[in-house]
This record gives structure tokens, sequence and C-alpha cells, in this order.
């Protein structure tokens, strides 16, 4: 969420926190009267193999819906959907922002919320800021791709002067056995005018409890919160949350609605609230302590940044993810969220809302993918133009040959990866037999690893797509370095 609070510049100094023991104790009391019966533990961690980021792209046209991209690793995202929104917002003002998505504990129903605003329409930020909708936008579902039509929540309105409601988040609670659903809202305090978050419980992301002030800074606005749940036993706080409030404040708890510690803040690593907003957090699955940080680099256009650390209870443990060591894949992310999904779910994602443009990562060096420069097939790590590495994984050109592929490039429509000379080249498709041989491949599975991909020559069935010195040919294998070398992941 780009936010323009004229009250308070954004490189003010941060204000002190101020700790309000008496509103928070109310809060809590207010909050326990709402519970969810019959309620189980979500799918055991180990389960989680892949990750859906539910994103916004800008104040394009449709840049401010709902859009879906998926990760293997959370290192490499591709957009689903071929890069167009996967959910539209019909009500309010008829756009979303800041998007979050959450998780049932039992894992049955799922739910996004998001701010109910579009910049896109004209209306502008100043009425954005002091006469924006009272609302949040909520879509549910029980499967990730089947999803209600969108309703609208009023947060808002029963706050004193609330002017609006922006980038809400929601977590799940064991304390109060319900959803605490939180989020930014302008109003006048005690004669200072500036965005504090609020919050409430919920059940059903229907109807809410009184909202409740959870974090003010003061004078300093804060507008992004997000929180992530931490397993503790280890030491450090069970809770951390990450906001934008002047910089990227970094904070620990052991209880949702209890007080917190400051634990830091990115200016160790270059980034404060001038540079970066939006912040989100998520923990990498097959452990329990190494977390991923995307933060939205609003003030200069280009989207999400990811960091990474192995240990939250220390903010200087944050660390920029190396260029060519990731990709956001091809559309701008803005402000969104992370959830760890299963195999099946993005197996389910992937199908409902395909997307025709595939990267073929190298199973060796996880960080490179196939990829074309200068007419000659390559692996290398971040590729520019992106266009250069994503691949229409066409029926194989050769005819009668079942279970095959043909690589079309994506910028170079009618060019294909065929080999030539044993070695592989970009070229264009000139109808012969010759041609679609070369360009063929028998899709198998990974010579290294069966979970993965190889790919067979159909004219030289003793040959497999490999990569060598980085460069791709078609190769003999036999040894395990050449397995390596020969097995590839789609995605």
């Amino acid at each position: 969420m780009r936010h323009e609070t004229p009250s308070v510049p954004r490189g003010a100094k941060r204000s002190r926190f101020r700790r309000v023991a008496a509103g928070l104790v109310a809060f809590a009391l207010a909050l326990g009267g709402l519970s969810v019966a019959g309620t189980q533990s979500a799918t055991a961690a180990d389960a989680y193999s892949a990750y859906l980021l539910v994103h916004f792209t800008g104040e394009s046209s449709n840049g401010e819906q709902i859009y879906f991209s998926a990760s293997t690793d959370g290192k490499y995202w591709n957009d689903l959907n071929n890069g167009q929104p996967t959910l539209l917002s019909t009500v309010g003002t008829q756009g979303v922002r800041d998007p979050s998505i959450v998780r049932s504990p039992d894992g049955s129903k799922f739910w996004i919320v998001a701010t109910d605003l579009r910049i896109a329409s004209g209306s502008g930020w100043g009425n954005a800021i002091d006469n924006g909708s009272r609302n949040i936008v909520v879509w549910e579902s029980s499967d990730l791709v089947n999803w209600s039509a969108p309703w609208l929540l009023n947060v808002a309105g029963p706050i004193p002067d609330g002017r609006n409601a922006w980038a809400p988040e929601a977590i799940w609670n064991p304390a109060t056995n319900s959803y605490f659903l939180y989020w930014a809202t302008n109003s006048n305090r005690n004669g200072v005018t500036t965005h504090r978050i609020w919050g409430a419980s919920t059940t059903d992301f229907r109807s809410i409890s009184t909202p409740q002030l959870y974090i003010d800074r003061g004078s300093q606005s804060i507008i992004d919160t997000q929180i992530v749940e931490r397993d503790n036993s280890g030491g450090g706080f069970k809770y951390y949350r990450a906001s934008g409030d002047g910089q990227i404040t970094i904070e620990g708890s052991n209880s949702i609605l209890g007080s917190w510690s400051y634990v830091g803040d990115l200016r160790g690593v270059g980034l404060t609230g001038s540079d970066v907003e939006g912040p989100i957090l998520f923990r990498y699955n097959g452990t329990t302590q190494t977390f991923g940080m995307f933060v939205d680099q609003y003030a200069t256009g280009r989207g999400y940044l990811p960091l990474i650390t192995e240990d939250i209870t220390s903010a200087s443990n944050w660390k920029i993810r190396e260029q060519g060591t990731y990709s956001m894949g091809a559309t701008t992310k803005r402000h969104g969220s992370v959830l760890q999904i299963t195999a099946t779910e993005l197996n389910r994602l992937q199908s409902k809302w395909p997307s025709a443009a595939k990267r073929i990562q190298s199973y060796n060096f996880e960080n490179r993918f196939v990829r074309h420069s200068n007419l000659v097939g390559r692996i290398d790590q971040g590729v520019a133009p992106y266009a250069d590495s994503q691949w229409i994984l066409r029926t194989g050109l050769a005819s009668g040959q079942s279970g095959t592929v043909s690589f079309e490039s994506v910028n170079f429509p009618g060019y294909y990866l065929r080999h030539y000379g044993f070695e592989i080249r970009l070229e264009k498709n000139d109808g012969s037999a010759a041609f679609a041989g070369d360009a063929t491949f028998r899709q198998v599975a990974g010579l290294k690893d069966s979970s993965a991909t190889s790919f067979q020559s159909v004219n030289f069935p003793d040959r497999y797509l490999r990569h060598s010195g980085f460069v791709l040919r078609v190769d003999p294998v036999s040894t395990d370095t050449e397995r390596q070398d020969a097995t590839f992941r789609i995605g």
C-alpha cells in the first residue's frame, strides 16, 4: 500500500513506542467472547512443499485486482493465469490492493482480505486517505481454486473519525479461538490525525467484534503490519511482526494480544521506510527457523525485494537475497502475502490457472534456468530480459511421438530449441521433418531424481538434453554428474 499521510513526512524520526497496557487488556477482553468450535491443528508443516503468493501489481487498469503466483522453493516464482488477475472485485470501488490470505486451523477454508481501493479509477490519494472506503473486501474458498463472490466487511465504520481501512491482515489466535483481523485506519485521536493499526476478532469474516486500537506510534503513521508465528521452543518469541512505521520495524511477543518488544529494523541492510513498505513474512518449508520477508520497493516501482534470515530473533540476521539467487517472475509484485501449500494444492492451482509460459530450472544449479542467448541454448542466472527464459511447452513437433515436447520461445514465437551437431540452438521452425525431429524430446522421469524431469532426444534416443559448461547439448549420459546435468524441474 502506498501511503501519503499529510501530517507526518515519510522520513520523520520514529517516535518512541507507546505502551497501552490498559487498552490491550480491554482489547483481549473484547476479543475473548468469540469462539470457533471443533477446530483441529493445521496440516503438518512437513506436508507443505510449495508456496502461493497473493498480490496486486500496481495502479494500471487491472493492476488493483487479485493475482496469484506460485513457487516450489520460495525463491523462484511463476505467475499463474499467464500473469492475469485470478479474482476481480465487483464490489465497493471495484478494485483491491494489499491482499492477505489465511488458512483455517483445520485446513478446510481459506479467506482473502484486501483493501477496497482503486487508485486507477482517478479518485486520488487525498480522497483515499481522508474519505476512503471503511470496508475491506473478502473472498472465501474451500480449495484455493473455487472462490465465493466477494463481499464487503465494514471494519472502520465503528472507529471514531475512521476515514479508511487499509492493508488488512489476519492470523489464527489460539488464545481466543478466533481469527485476529487487523488493519490501518486514518483518524483523529487525541488531536493527532494519522494512520494507526486497529484490530478485531472474527470467526467467519462476515462480522467482527468492536474494533480496538492495536498499535499506536503517536504522531508517526503506521500502515503495513504482518504477524508470523514461530516455534520458540529454543528461545525467543512465539510471534514476530514487521511494520511500516517510518522504518521497517520488527517486534516480538509470546501473545498476539500481549505486549510487544522492539527487536530492530532493516536499516542494517540499508532499507528504510523511505525505500520500501508493505513487509510480508513467511516461514520456509521444512524448517522451523528460516524465514523470508518481502518488502515493496514502492519508491522505485520495482515491486518486491526478498530477504532471508535463519534466526528471526535478531534484526541483524536479515540479509537481502543476492541477484541471481531469486526471481519474482514477470509481473510486478506488490504488497500481498505468502501461504505455505501442499503439492496437491499446487497442482490444483496450476490446473485451474495455468501459466502457458514455463521456466526450466537446472537440477544441480538451481539458480540457473534454460534460456536462449544470441540464439544459443544455455542455463544462466539472473536472466534479462526475463522472457529469454520462458517457454511454451508444445506437443512434440515430430509426428507420431507421444509423450513428447518441443520448446517454443515466448519472445520469439515460431522459434524452437533444436539440436544441431548435438549443440542446442534457437531456430525458426522451417516445417521440415529434420527440424521437427531435432526439436522434439521425450519427457521422462529425471535421471538423477524421479520427481524431476529429463528430456530424451527422439531422433537420437541414446542422448539427453544436458548442460556442459552451462551450454546446452544432447549427449549420452552415464556418470552421476551427467545425470545431474540432464535433470531439470519445470515451473
